[in-house]
């Protein structure tokens, strides 16, 4: 793949900021690992060998007659169902294992359960002493950082939440900087009527209370991922329209321009092929915090109730249970140093790009 000496150039200026190129690496890595969630924390084994055959119940849900049992769906963490698989073959489970929705009924504590570094008498465990070599036990039954008011381990939530919130933050950047971008470069080429028309029509649909409309909207349906994501991607394509505007006002009567219009060039190839590329560097400085934003306003609609169905992993409801239970302050602690770092991450990055984007270092 051939690398243009101007973006070779973008790419040392990125490097040089070192915070905000470690911040990449970091968020990187971070959201690598949540997408991997249920391999990192389930309360299902990854691999099951039973009488010779392979399992995988991280993918396929097994009925429980298949281990003797009669459910129609089979628990591994009961022990009996345990007790026959070891019995008749093994099990490799995650490090953490617990589910996002996973309750915990052998907590040594009521609920919100303190960070438990000690050996519980869960699940498996309770057939092995405190000290046994079974490293199911010893790893695989520790709330790290507690449970929250219902007894679901903190650390399981935080990792499924982190990948609700950038996938939602990043579906949502995208699809709403493509619509602006399309909607300015429109407005800014065209100008005249056209531009005159669609800023009138901004200022109105801005002037709508997107909060409000959510909190109607609340009760009549029960938001959904894909809901909210359309409910906001309605209201966040504007924060981009003027930057993409000027950009087609500043270049549309440059002489390249002109001499492609004399050629023949239709508007569409023309606001394609030579416009939208100087838009698209602009824009791209913006995207880190727009991206921000996004994963802000989740995190406060899940604060406020308005957010993910109820039980879903949130970063916005694992502080909102913190505000509700002072006495567990491990709580709001773990999910304000998630959201503060992410959003401090996300910030040193967008910086970083700022900086290696801007003409004034390129071509110095």
């Amino acid at each position: 793949m051939h690398i243009t000496p101007l973006n070779r150039r973008r790419w040392q200026l990125f490097r040089q900021n070192g915070r905000g190129y470690w911040s990449f690496w970091i968020f990187a890595v971070l959201f690598l690992i949540s997408v991997f969630a249920p391999f990192l924390a389930s309360d299902r084994p990854i691999l099951v060998s039973y009488k010779g055959e392979l399992l995988y119940p991280t993918f396929v849900d097994y009925p429980e007659s298949k281990f003797g049992g009669f459910l129609a769906r089979t628990d591994f963490r009961d022990p009996v169902n345990q007790d026959e698989i070891n019995a008749n073959g093994w099990m490799i489970w995650p490090p953490i294992r617990y589910s996002y929705n996973t309750v915990n009924n052998e907590l040594p504590s009521p609920a919100p359960s303190p960070p438990a570094f000690q050996l519980s008498r869960a699940d498996a465990c309770v057939k092995y002493p405190l000290g046994a070599e079974d490293p199911n036990c010893v790893f695989g039954n520790l709330n790290w950082l507690g449970t929250d008011d219902q007894g679901r381990d903190v650390v399981a939530r935080l990792v499924y939440g982190f990948r609700i919130s950038v996938a939602f933050g990043l579906i949502l950047t995208l699809f709403s900087s493509l619509i602006g971008m399309a909607a300015g470069a429109v407005q800014g080429y065209f100008g005249g009527w056209t531009d005159l028309i669609f800023q009138r029509f901004i200022e109105i649909w801005t002037s709508m209370p997107g909060l409000y409309l959510l909190i109607i909207l609340a009760a009549f349906i029960t938001p959904t991922f894909w809901i909210l994501l359309f409910i906001q991607i309605l209201f966040s394509w504007t924060s981009i329209v003027g930057l993409v505007r000027a950009e087609f006002l500043r270049a549309r009567n440059f002489e390249y321009v002109r001499a492609a219009r004399a050629l023949g060039l239709s508007d569409g190839r023309i606001m394609v092929k030579h416009l939208l590329p100087n838009a698209v560097v602009s824009t791209v400085t913006f995207m880190p915090f727009i991206l921000a934003g996004s994963v802000t306003v989740l995190t406060s609609l899940d604060f406020l109730g308005f957010g993910l169905p109820p039980g879903s992993p949130s970063l916005g409801e694992l502080i909102a249970q913190g505000k509700n239970n002072l006495q567990a302050p491990w709580l709001g602690l773990t999910g304000f140093l998630v959201v503060s770092v992410m959003l401090s991450l996300l910030v040193f990055i967008g910086e970083a790009v700022r900086d290696a984007l801007d003409p004034r270092k390129t071509f110095a």
